[in-house]
This record gives C-alpha cells, structure tokens and sequence, in this order.
C-alpha cells in the first residue's frame, strides 16, 4: 500500500494525474511581505500538495555587454550547490522528500518551481530560502554547465530552426537583448567567470524584485507566517531607475541562409505589441483566424490544406511585458519556399483590405474563451499563470474578465487592428534552405 501511494503522490507532483480545477475556485489572495516580495495564493484543498512557481526580474535583458548569457547561466546553476549543501545534496534531498525543483532564465526573469508534498513543505521552504540566499556558485559546477551551454549553442548552429529563429530576432531588435539568444554566444559563455555569476545574483535575486504564486493545500495566511519565517534573511535592495533596452523599429529585410536540407526552413514577421498594447486582445481573436487557430486557420488552409505546400504553418503574435513580435513560421519543400512565401503575403494582405466574416469571428471567439479554463487546469499552471498575470499587471479578476474581453471584439476591429499591426512593408523574412533548389541567388 505504502508503495501504491507513493507512486501516486511522485505521478501528482510530476504533474500527471493532477486534478482540473473549475476557474471560478481559484479565489487568489495577494500580500505585499516586508521584504519588497509579491505574494499570490489559491487555496486548493483536494490533495496534500503545494506548488511555487516564483519569478525574479534577472533575465537576460540585463546581461552586460560583453556577457551574454550570464542571467540564464546564473538561473541554471541555482540549485549547483549553497555553503550548506552541495549540488549533489540538494538533488538526495529533493529524491528523498519524492519533490521536483526546477530553475529556467529567459529574456525578463528567472523562474523556479517546486512542487511537494504538505507534509514536506518546510524542508521544501528551507531549500527554496537556500538556494534565494545561498547559492555559492561552485567553480568546478561552473565549468561543467559552461561546456553543457557551450555544447547546446553548437548544436543550435545545426538546427534550422533554431538558426531561422535566432537570425529573425536578431534582425528584428538589433543592437538589443531582446534580439540575442537567452544563452548568449560561445564567446561570451567563455568569458563568465564565478564572481560575474555572484555578482549578477546579489544585485539581481532580490525579494522586491520577485512575484511567488502558491497554489494548494495551504491557506494565504498559513503561507504568509511561514514566508516570515524562512525568508528572514532574504533582503530586499534598492537599486537606481532601470532603463528600457533599446529595440527600435528594424527596417524590411530578406535574410538567405544556404544549408544543404530538402526542406526550407520561414520565418515572416515583424515587430509586434507588448502585453499591455489597448489592441491585444482584438490582436488575439484575429491572429487566431489568420493562423493561430491551427488547421482551420487561413494560413494553414491556403498554405496546407489547398496547395499542399507545408505541413505545419501558423502566426503567433508574442507578447512580452516592453516588446512583442509577430512572426509566421512554416517548413516546406525548397522548391516551394518563394510559393509559400508569395501565399503568406497574400493572406495578410487579403485579412488587412477584407476583413473576416461573421462565421469566422464566432468561432474564433467561441475557442478563446472555450479553451481559457485548460490553462488553470492543474495546480502548477494556475501557479504560472497567477505569477505572470502580475508581472503583466494584469489583475486578480483577470481570470473573469478574460471572456468579455475576447466577446466584446468586433469584426471592425478585426479589420482596424489587421491595418495597424500586419505591416507588409515591414516584413523580414527569413528562409534557411538549399538556396540554389529554392530559386534563390546565394
């Protein structure tokens, strides 16, 4: 019985199995700490379970010069080893409690989620404090995931789609973090050295810098006496006025990257809109009938369905908190690639001078708000996506405002928000292929 159970709780935890929760039970709280630190909680009390998932602005937007990579570097050795515990103590403790602890960076934050069990939630909060606090950043850890980035960039430069998406944001942001790789280069991973790491995490990794979501078995007040307790000495610091990092409007381009492949790898695109653009959720509904919206989209139908030119083609227009970008991306044979290219235009075009139906916009509409509850199904996504709706500034009552905003959009926005942010003018396109197979002059 003993073992039955267990493989129950390590299936919970690794997220398998977990319980849908309705969005109507979510009922978040929100605490400001002493220390400067964003607390959001929603009390679910189906299993013994509790999820963090904390978010800190130290991505890689504030790498300096030089030393690209030191944000994602600085999140990936987190949990390498504290003046209490080596790395190798911090994984037998998370394997003994059956907990998972997991650090990512990425362009504005770093993150790190830990999913244990009720009965382990103060071990679980003394390692979490440890490694806020402690981290003491190894130098023979250092090295070894230097080599494992390293290893990672090299292989990217192998990878089409890797390399169409890289040279897409660089071309879009030049001259900015938003358009180098989280990663960075081999040339400045080589560079990072234990005390850049040390640095970047004292000034950076601070409490009123973070937004930490709690979702389980535990009540916003139970959780706000034990964050006193163990994160006493994690202090807030007061740094000077950030600036934004430059990323200016990048002029229309064609980028050509010859590979010997038998499929052309696309990127189409442009700058797009931050989060908080007033048009985002008008963008939202008509993206998703130009080609987010999968095989019913009209991308795909034109590009997929009636020509049978790609196999997979969609639009995305990705929203950051300072920027965004829209980008159409698809894979097809080289000697269709100038075809797909030609077709992509063209149904940019045909949504900005046409509009889109009634039909169209119903079911648009109809999927937005009907697939919205899938994204706070579980714990751990309700936890992601309570963390994210405040650094977005997005409000407690956002999971209820969320439909009427997608319904209240109209078929002239459609056509107004089509106008303003599809830019043929503007597009860079990006196209990794066999360039003499796919007409074009290398």
């Amino acid at each position: 019985m003993r073992k039955f159970i267990f493989i129950i709780c390590l299936l919970l935890l690794l997220g398998i199995g977990e319980p849908s929760l309705p969005a109507a039970s979510l009922s978040p709280g929100r605490s400001l700490l002493e220390n400067g630190l964003v607390l959001l909680t929603s009390e679910q009390r189906a299993l013994p379970i509790v999820t963090f998932h904390l978010l800190i602005k130290a991505g890689s937007r504030y790498d300096p010069e030089g030393h690209e990579g030191l944000a994602g570097l600085t999140a990936r050795l987190l949990t390498y080893g504290t003046s209490k515990r080596t790395a190798l103590e911090i994984s037998e403790t998370m394997d003994f409690i059956g907990a998972s602890l997991t650090t990512r960076g990425s362009r504005e934050l770093a993150s790190i989620s830990l999913n244990i069990l009720k009965k382990d939630l103060d071990t679980g909060l003394q390692l979490l404090a440890e490694i806020l606090t402690d981290s003491v950043f190894p130098s023979e850890e250092v090295e070894r995931q230097k080599k494992s980035v390293l290893a990672s960039i090299k292989a990217k430069k192998e990878n089409p789609r890797a390399i169409a998406r890289e040279n897409f944001r660089s071309a879009l942001f030049p001259q900015s973090p938003y358009g180098r790789p989280v990663e960075g280069a081999e040339d400045s991973v080589k560079k990072i050295g234990r005390s850049s790491l040390v640095e970047f995490y004292n000034r950076f990794y601070r409490p009123n810098r973070s937004i930490l979501a709690v979702v389980g078995d535990i009540s916003h007040g139970e959780m706000v006496e034990k964050l006193n307790n163990a994160f006493q000495s994690w202090e807030k610091k007061i740094s000077a006025q950030e600036s934004l990092p430059p990323a200016s409007p990048a002029p229309a381009e064609m980028i050509r990257i010859n590979k010997d492949l038998t499929q052309a790898n696309i990127i189409i695109g442009h700058k797009g809109v931050p989060r908080g653009d007033p048009d985002y959720y008008d963008i939202r509904v008509m993206n998703y009938i130009l080609g987010g919206g999968g095989l019913s989209s009209r991308l795909a139908d034109a590009i997929r369905n009636k020509r049978g030119l790609a196999y997979s083609v969609y639009s995305r227009f990705s929203a950051q908190r300072y920027v965004g970008t829209f980008r159409v991306s698809m894979q097809t044979k080289n000697e269709n690639a100038q075809e797909a290219i030609r077709i992509a235009r063209e149904e940019i075009r045909r949504i900005r001078e046409q509009g889109v139906t009634e039909k169209e916009l119903q079911e648009a509409k109809d999927y937005l708000t009907g697939s919205f509850p899938l994204r706070l199904d579980t714990n751990r996504r309700v936890a992601r996506f309570l963390a994210r709706a405040e650094f977005f500034k997005l409000g407690l009552d956002y999971p209820d405002r969320y439909p009427e905003l997608i319904r209240r959009v109209s078929r002239e926005d459609i056509i107004r928000v089509a106008r303003t942010h599809l830019r043929l003018e503007d597009l860079i396109v990006v196209v990794v292929a066999n360039l003499a197979k796919a007409g074009f002059q290398n």
